[in-house]
């Protein structure tokens, strides 16, 4: 009958304590929950983003379109003052930063937002501005209705 004198095979040292290995595993459950608090932050202040100057639009049936890139806007507000992006600009301005921009390669439409107070005659004088310096693709944009 043989006894061993070194090491048990069931991990034990002297003193009767379980050696514990080195942990293997990575605890994901802290990198998920920040992850979807991040989640939840990017969803609320993602339609904070995309609306530059305030104006009250219009509303209208139809369907929103998807845009992919960042839209090119000129806004004109309730006292007539004309906006290019963020940029308050007046009339005959306009022809020229158009042209610097899409010079750059932008060729997407652009949109016009007028608020639903200013006189369609400005709304309309913006937009004929901008299709005699030759940009053929601008449209006006609207809100949708609610309680549709």
């Amino acid at each position: 009958m043989g006894a061993s004198v070194g090491n048990n095979s069931n991990g034990r040292r002297r003193g009767g304590r379980v050696r514990a290995g080195p942990m293997h595993e990575i605890n994901v459950t802290p990198m998920v929950d920040v992850m979807l608090v991040l989640l939840i932050v990017f969803m609320v202040a993602a339609p904070l983003l995309t609306v530059g100057v305030p104006v009250d639009l219009p509303q209208t049936k139809a369907q929103a379109m998807s845009e992919d890139t960042e839209p090119l806007t000129v806004t004109i507000q309730a006292d007539g003052t004309i906006y290019l992006q963020d940029t308050s600009i007046e009339l005959p301005e306009i022809t020229p930063k158009l042209i610097a921009i899409t010079q750059n390669g932008y060729d997407e439409r652009i949109y016009v937002r007028g608020d639903k107070d200013v006189d369609y005659g400005r709304v309309m004088k913006v937009m004929g501005t901008i299709n005699s310096a030759g940009f053929r693709r601008v449209a006006l944009i609207t809100e949708s209705e609610t309680g549709l």
